[in-house]
């Protein structure tokens, strides 16, 4: 009898540990500071090279991503020094296990201090839409940010297309694209599911968007538990390329439904445009798509050294 109730006591000491190994885990995987994923990609029609910071999936919300956490999110990407911040979507987070609701003003206060040469630009998402899209876009405007739902607009050497969140069939891609056809630059789309990428004409060689948190719950040998993808893991997460065209898929910064990820940790984009090269000939040649990962640490100087550090 005793060797037995040692047995299980031994059994009871490992099952313990393992749950404390993991439960470690899924905290680091939510807390951690993001990583930054970078792509350089060449984009017809762009007269000179424009970094973009891309964010998606905030959420917003108790216990994982409060005002606080997001204002040292928001010192990351300035530190990244990007020409233009790009968000697709989700602000806020409604899981019925969130410790504390915020208000549209308290959600969107942080990104105010968001400062790119060419701006800030957000679209809007299903969870933005079941909160109060009326009142997240009142406060984005008022902080400087500006929206686009199925719509487009220049920015500086750039033509961009918002479209709106197609998990919620509020998207219009064809009205984005004809909105798109008189301006002028290098073309991209920015929306919040990528599940439109496979209607996005071979004119717009960019998309980025979010929305599948790249599975947000990834175990070993299994995989994502879930993308919110009618493509399932086709454009789920990273950089997927199809037909000359290209969309980045980001894994976001916050969480949905559980305030907890694991196998998946938040992440930026800075996703560098550049030109199409032209050849010796007088011909044009796009070079392909480079990423890589680089990790945060906190940089004291201007946006400009900061990028160097990164880029060294």
């Amino acid at each position: 009898m005793t060797a037995l109730l040692r047995r299980w006591r031994w059994i009871a000491a490992f099952l313990f540990v393992a749950l404390a190994m993991l439960a470690t885990k899924a905290w680091h995987d939510t807390l951690a500071e993001p990583r930054v994923r970078r792509l350089t990609i060449a984009v017809p029609g762009l007269p000179r090279p424009v970094t973009a910071a891309v964010l998606a999936d905030i959420h917003v919300a108790g216990p994982d991503m409060p005002p606080s956490r997001l204002e040292r999110i928001v010192a990351q990407v300035n530190a990244l020094g990007p020409d233009i911040v790009l968000i697709a979507g989700d602000l806020v987070s409604e899981k019925r296990v969130a410790t504390h609701g915020f208000t549209a003003s308290e959600i969107v206060v942080p990104l105010a201090a968001l400062d790119a040469p060419l701006g800030t630009v957000a679209v809007p998402c299903n969870h933005d839409h079941w909160f109060d899209w009326p009142a997240l876009e009142r406060e984005l405007h008022q902080a400087g940010i500006r929206t686009l739902q199925n719509e487009a607009t220049q920015i500086g050497p750039l033509a961009l297309g918002g479209v709106d969140d197609a998990f919620t069939r509020r998207d219009d891609l064809p009205l984005v694209l004809q909105r798109m056809a008189p301006l002028r630059g290098g073309r991209l789309i920015l929306t919040h599911s990528p599940d439109i990428f496979p209607q996005v004409p071979g004119t717009v060689p960019l998309v980025l968007a979010g929305h599948t948190h790249c599975g947000q719950i990834r175990l070993p040998l299994v995989g994502a538990l879930a993308t919110m993808s009618q493509y399932g893991a086709r454009f789920a997460c990273g950089v997927t390329r199809e037909s000359g065209r290209t969309i980045v898929t980001g894994a976001g910064l916050g969480t949905s439904l559980l305030p907890v990820r694991f196998g998946t940790r938040p992440e930026i984009w800075l996703v560098t445009m550049v030109p199409r090269r032209t050849g010796r000939f007088g011909l044009s040649y796009t070079p392909p798509a480079r990423t890589r990962e680089a990790q945060f640490f906190p940089i004291v100087g201007s946006p400009l050294r900061a990028r160097r550090k990164f880029l060294s």
